[in-house]
C-alpha cells in the first residue's frame, strides 16, 4: 500500500469533544477542547491541551480545578460554539442555555445537559510549545441516570461526540460495535 507524507502533525482520528467547564473571576465558563484524553488509570487522570491565552485557562490556573464534560451528539452546534467564540465577550453558559450543577468544589461547573461529567483538579500544568499540557485528577464522576440498561452504562444512550480533525474537520458518532475488546484478538494467539 503507497502512503502519502503529510508531514509533522496531529493527525489522530477521532479525537473527543468535551466542553471543560472552569470559573474565571467568579464566573462559570466552558470552551470546548479536543486535545485530550486519558493520561493515567490509578489514580485516575484525564489530560487536556490548552492554549495559554484561552480565557478557560485562567480558570483552571485561578482555582486550580476543572470539569470535563462529555456531550452527547445532539450538542453537536453548542459544543462548536463553545470552541469558535470567548467567555471574555459571550456568556456561552446563557447563550447555550445549559444548566449547571456542582460537586465537591464551586469552581469546577459542571453540565447537566452532558451524560457525562467529570470534576478534575489541577496536578501539572506543563508548557510545551503553543499549547499547555494540563493534568487533571479525577476527583468524581457523575453519569445521568437515563444513561444506563440493566444497570451497565450503555455508550448508546451517551452517543458520545466526536471531533475528526483537518482535513475533514467534522463533528461525529460512534456508529458500530465491531468486536469484543481485549477477547477478539484471542484468536491470533499461537496454541
Amino acid at each position: 500500500m503507497e502512503k502519502r507524507s503529510f508531514g509533522p502533525s496531529t493527525m489522530v482520528f477521532p479525537q473527543p469533544s468535551f466542553l471543560i467547564g472552569t470559573k474565571v473571576n467568579g464566573r462559570p465558563n466552558v470552551m470546548t477542547c479536543a486535545w485530550a484524553g486519558v493520561a493515567c488509570g490509578y489514580p485516575p487522570i484525564l489530560s487536556l491541551s490548552i492554549r495559554s491565552v484561552r480565557y478557560s485557562y485562567l480558570g483552571i490556573k485561578e482555582n486550580e480545578t476543572f470539569s470535563v464534560n462529555v456531550p452527547s451528539a445532539s450538542m453537536a452546534v453548542k459544543t462548536d460554539f463553545c470552541g469558535i467564540v470567548s467567555g471574555k465577550k459571550y456568556d456561552k453558559i446563557e447563550e447555550c442555555g445549559f444548566t449547571l450543577f456542582y460537586g465537591h468544589d464551586e469552581n469546577a461547573p459542571m453540565i447537566t445537559e452532558c451524560p457525562v461529567n467529570l470534576e478534575c483538579k489541577l496536578i501539572q500544568d506543563i508548557e510545551l510549545g503553543s499549547h499547555n499540557l494540563i493534568l487533571g485528577e479525577v476527583i468524581d464522576t457523575f453519569v445521568s441516570e437515563d444513561c444506563f440498561t440493566d444497570g451497565v452504562l450503555d455508550i448508546e444512550k451517551i452517543q458520545p461526540l466526536v471531533y475528526t480533525p483537518s482535513p475533514i474537520g467534522a463533528y461525529q458518532t460512534l456508529s458500530e460495535i465491531l468486536a469484543p475488546a481485549f477477547q477478539c484478538g484471542k484468536v491470533m494467539k499461537k496454541k
